[in-house]
């Protein structure tokens, strides 16, 4: 009970430090502005994230959690150190030049870290609720959206702060939005996308190298595409800006998005090749095996339990539709003793749900 007192603790002190620090350097209508502004690509960002995470949702208070840490812890983390760097680099090779090793050096391999260390504490800590390459993305994903947040919160209101509105001085608060908030709201998300795919790839691999390698190659690679970017934004002129936006930035997005959409038909192989033993062992309908193996299909039967019965049984319906996805990647472990005890919980999960759903049912046919 004592370890989460702590953490949200800690949460608090680190978000009101960076707020302090914020309204500090900024003034306060400048961070508000920031906030409303920085709400826009946030909002596509999870949006987006939640979209991939559809076969097996992920626990909400994890995802919420995924997301603080990337805005409160993995934000005054890089702060601390980048900062320092800078000062050390102002120190070394002269004023001015520090900001350059913190572009290129320190935020690339801080920040990539502050925000993968979430995935690979989950990973280590809630390996129940980690199974492959997706979840890497969608916990990546987030707290790289929460980082990417606080961050658009003080570039925003910085621009403000410089620009402010009217007299045709409005024109560096766009700029800065177009930037962040335009072209680049997937940047952050795209260079953790890569160690949260090398954690995922961990995931799935038996004991061996493949365990330290994989995750260590995509933080790796995720920590040269960042300072490929910052040193683009920061020593390149605008030419080599969008060379590198183009013809780096935008194929490696679509290549993220192509390994989403082959992780996905992955998964929903993995759940229809479960449904008929799942049939057979009587813990699902054989009338369900259709509605079960499409994404169009449990939406359709959520969406009927809401109209017949009503939001709760929709939510039961969902839970028993998470619980049949979960003992359908469980099938890969199974003869390990701890996939046995997973087993047990998610069938009881999944006879709970079902139970729920159906005396919801009967009480809106009674009433």
């Amino acid at each position: 009970m004592l370890l989460p007192v702590l953490g949200l603790v800690l949460v608090a002190v680190c978000g009101l430090t960076l707020l302090a620090l914020a309204t500090v350097r900024v003034g306060p209508l400048a961070v508000v502005i920031g906030v409303a502004a920085a709400l826009v690509p946030v909002a596509v960002v999870v949006a987006a994230v939640l979209w991939v995470d559809r076969w097996e949702p992920e626990p909400a208070k994890l995802l919420l959690l995924a997301f603080v840490w990337g805005a409160c812890i993995a934000t005054i983390t890089a702060l601390l150190i980048n900062n320092t760097a800078e000062t050390v680099g102002d120190l070394l090779l002269g004023n001015g030049r520090g900001s350059r090793v913190s572009a290129l050096v320190s935020a690339p391999l801080v920040e990539e870290a502050a925000k993968g260390s979430f995935v690979l504490l989950l990973l280590l800590r809630r390996r129940e609720e980690f199974d492959g390459i997706i979840d890497g993305i969608v916990y990546a994903g987030l707290t790289a959206a929460g980082f990417a947040f606080t961050e658009n919160i003080y570039y925003f209101g910085r621009a403000f702060a410089d620009y402010g509105f009217g007299d045709g001085t409005s024109a560096g608060v766009i700029a800065a939005f177009v930037l962040r908030g335009v072209l680049s709201p997937f940047t952050h998300p795209l260079f953790t996308a890569l160690t949260g795919v090398g954690i995922g790839v961990a995931a799935r691999a038996p004991r061996g190298p493949v365990k330290v390698l994989a995750p260590l190659g995509g933080y790796l690679g995720a920590v040269c595409l960042h300072a490929l970017w910052n040193g683009a934004a920061t020593l390149g002129g605008a030419k080599t800006f969008l060379n590198v936006y183009f013809l780096i930035m935008v194929p490696m997005f679509v290549a993220v998005v192509l390994v989403v959409i082959l992780q996905r038909r992955r998964e929903q192989r993995i759940v229809e090749a479960a449904l008929p033993g799942m049939v057979r062992a009587r813990w699902i309908a054989a009338s369900e095996v259709e509605l079960l193996s499409s994404l169009t299909g449990r939406r359709e039967w959520r969406r009927q339990a809401r109209r017949q019965s009503g939001r709760r049984a929709a939510k039961a319906v969902a839970e028993y539709q998470n619980a049949v996805t979960e003992l359908a990647f469980l099938k890969r472990h199974k003869g390990n003793a701890e996939a046995r005890r997973r087993e047990g919980e998610l069938l009881g999960q999944l006879r709970a749900a079902r139970a729920e759903a159906v005396r919801l049912a009967g009480e809106h046919a009674d009433g």
